[in-house]
């Protein structure tokens, strides 16, 4: 699956070390959507190279694609949305975004003559 939004918040990295004495980093991040009714979304990236490959930095718009993993721990549910990849999105201008004087022609419009020869009866 895939996500396009804007990063609204980084959240703080958390790290350790596993049962077998592995290190691991995990960093979370919020997303809000660009829609009618934008939503927020907080994925997670684990690994410290990943990362380190995705350098997102609060503001920036980015396309992220993700599984969603759902576990029990005692009786309750928890669910993760993992990203695997994160393309950084170039915004095109929109219409409400774009400058008014992008839309003016740079030719001046011909009216006639100045000085016009009215030559009608009336």
């Amino acid at each position: 699956m895939e996500i396009t939004g804007k990063i609204i918040a980084v959240l703080p990295a958390q790290g350790g070390t596993s049962k077998n004495g592995n290190e691991w980093k995990k960093q979370e991040y919020v997303l809000e959507t660009f829609d009618q009714y934008p939503k927020k979304v907080c994925f997670q990236l684990f690994g410290a190279d990943r990362i380190e490959q995705a350098a997102i930095q609060l503001g920036e718009d980015v396309t992220v694609f993700f599984d969603i993993d759902s576990r029990e721990y005692q009786g309750r549910w928890y669910t993760n949305i993992n990203a695997w990849k994160v393309d950084h999105v170039a915004m095109q201008p929109t219409p409400e975004t774009q400058s008014p004087l992008d839309n003016t022609p740079l030719t001046t419009p011909d009216f006639g003559p100045v000085n016009p020869v009215d030559d009608l009866p009336f």
